[in-house]
């Protein structure tokens, strides 16, 4: 393949594009002068901008373009988009997406290679140029983008920043909290009490009870963030918390999140996609999971710690539990708050040892 001007598409949703990152690693080292653009939804570019290995991010409108079946102006719209990717005149395209419009964008560059998953859906391998199959259906994540990457020559990356912090954006981050009274310098808990997914969240009062524990033992605050759905949750929690914890939902850019996090000495969370940043950026995760398999989205890498498989029916991969009453998402009540606030306690004395075991 010619990787002189790449394109990946993976539009979303955040975790999923953190994940993917390591692709964009993969490819700037094996082909350091390769021009890389990525296809992302509009609402996730902030993540990606002013990415150090990235020439260009180009954002998709989800909304407006999928209205070109009753709108003349969004079909209008959504074709001088293709013919803007065709103009780029891009060599090669990995679509890390897998969907007919994602496929659809890959045709319409008119690269010579155009390579995606062999289980893509809703017909997608149609319009690509080679398909990658991938064996292990318990695959991470990350290790199944990896595969496709190793399929078409890329060679493991070396790097580990995959989504590069700058000192100046962990500095405005570090200001930002002491202006909310956070003492500078000052260890702190990030939690991410929210996931899109009913049956992913976690209880708001049992993060409080982790947070008062880490008060009580170790001094230290918590920063709740996430987007502005995360509200409610946050608030809850606050309600609940005798430590009240510096609320930053819905209050950051998608930059200012990933500050943030990085920043944090440990993160508590559900499976999310700040989850996938923590990782990413080398906070220490401990992770909630009930409906769905840490072994194919948990946070990736050493160091963290997951507590999962409470319930016979976990992981069910449903966003609405089947069981009802008391028993309703048993998977993630079944989790103590005692047992989240231990490793969270355990994750924090060895946030500074590189070499602990997790």
């Amino acid at each position: 393949m010619n990787f002189k001007r790449t394109l990946i598409i993976k539009p979303s949703s955040m975790g999923d594009i953190v994940q993917a990152l390591p692709v964009l690693t993969a490819l700037k080292e094996t082909h350091p002068a390769a021009r890389v653009s990525w296809l992302v939804s509009k609402p996730f570019a902030g993540l990606l901008e002013g990415h150090p290995r990235l020439a260009e991010v180009i954002p998709f409108d989800r909304k407006r373009y999928a209205r070109v079946g009753t709108s003349l102006s969004a079909l209008i719209d959504f074709a001088r988009f293709l013919h803007g990717l065709r103009r780029r005149r891009f060599t090669a395209v990995l679509d890390l997406q897998g969907l007919f419009r994602s496929g659809l964008c890959a045709l319409a560059c008119g690269a010579p290679s155009r390579v995606g998953f062999a289980t893509a859906r809703e017909l997608a391998p149609l319009f690509y140029t080679a398909e990658v199959g991938v064996a292990h259906d318990e695959l991470h994540a990350v290790d199944r983008y990896l595969t496709l990457a190793r399929q078409v020559g890329l060679k493991p990356p070396r790097a580990a920043d995959h989504l590069p912090v700058s000192p100046e954006a962990r500095a405005d981050a570090r200001d930002r909290l002491a202006s909310l009274g956070l003492e500078p310098q000052w260890p702190y808990l990030v939690v991410c009490a929210y996931a899109r997914w009913e049956t992913k969240q976690w209880p708001a009062d049992r993060f409080a009870r982790v947070i008062d524990r880490l008060a009580r033992d170790t001094g230290a605050r918590a920063v709740i963030v996430g987007s502005a759905d995360a509200g409610p949750s946050a608030q809850a929690i606050a309600r609940a918390a005798q430590e009240p914890p510096i609320d930053l939902a819905g209050r950051t850019t998608l930059k200012e999140l990933v500050a943030v996090i990085a920043e944090g000495r440990v993160m508590a969370t559900n499976d999310s996609g700040p989850m996938h940043i923590a990782a990413a950026v080398g906070t220490p995760v401990v992770a909630i999971f009930g409906p769905t398999n840490p072994r194919r989205t948990g946070p990736y890498g050493k160091g963290h710690r997951v507590l999962a498989g409470r319930a016979a029916c976990s992981p069910c991969y449903r966003r609405r539990c089947l069981l009802g009453g008391t028993d309703a998402i048993r998977c993630m009540r079944n989790i103590g708050p005692d047992e989240v606030a231990d490793l969270v306690l355990d994750a924090w004395r060895d946030a500074d040892n590189p070499n602990a075991s997790g």
